[in-house]
């Protein structure tokens, strides 16, 4: 017999897959929180320094409006953030163009020194995870959270639009 919530309708539930992915994406978080935690890093600071790598790998500027607008902060908040990372050694302001007024943003050799030390462990034991399956399982298992991601981004750009129209209370 399995105990359910008072007033909760039974329902069949979401496909074992899909637990899954939710519990890969706790487990992810958490691992974010301890190796973040431990090097005095906001889990904040930790999404900006992807979202700057990621611009970067494209060959993308990166400015704090962008990083505001990719982390869903306020303006004082992605200053803040900014600060932060510039007094750790992690990011360094540059001045763009030629009026010098765009600010860009670059991580620092210390970022991804500090960023592979952090996260060689979980490489270390995803990449030894990845040894058991083929080329071709890969290959699939790729496109799968490919597509998982891009359904994700799409029902969150959804939730966004949705919630702007949501009448307050």
């Amino acid at each position: 017999m399995t105990a359910e919530a008072p007033g909760r309708p039974r329902a069949a539930g979401p496909p074992p897959l899909v637990h899954l992915l939710q519990e890969f994406s706790l487990e992810s978080n958490r691992y974010v929180d301890a190796a973040g935690g431990s090097n005095d890093m906001h889990r904040t600071d930790l999404n900006a320094l992807a979202v700057i790598m990621q611009y970067t790998a494209k060959n993308r500027v990166v400015t704090p409006g962008v990083l505001r607008k990719e982390l869903h902060l306020s303006s004082p908040a992605t200053t803040a953030l900014i600060d932060r990372l510039n007094k750790s050694g992690h990011v360094v302001r540059e001045r763009q163009g030629t009026d010098r007024r765009q600010v860009q943003l670059r991580m620092t050799p210390k970022a991804y020194r500090d960023g592979g030390a952090m996260f060689r462990p979980l490489a270390r034991h995803i990449g030894a995870a990845m040894q058991d399956f083929s080329p071709e399982e890969l290959a699939v298992a790729t496109r799968f959270m490919s597509a998982m991601i891009e359904a994700t981004v799409r029902a969150g750009e959804e939730a966004a639009r949705d919630g702007s129209r949501t009448p307050s209370p």
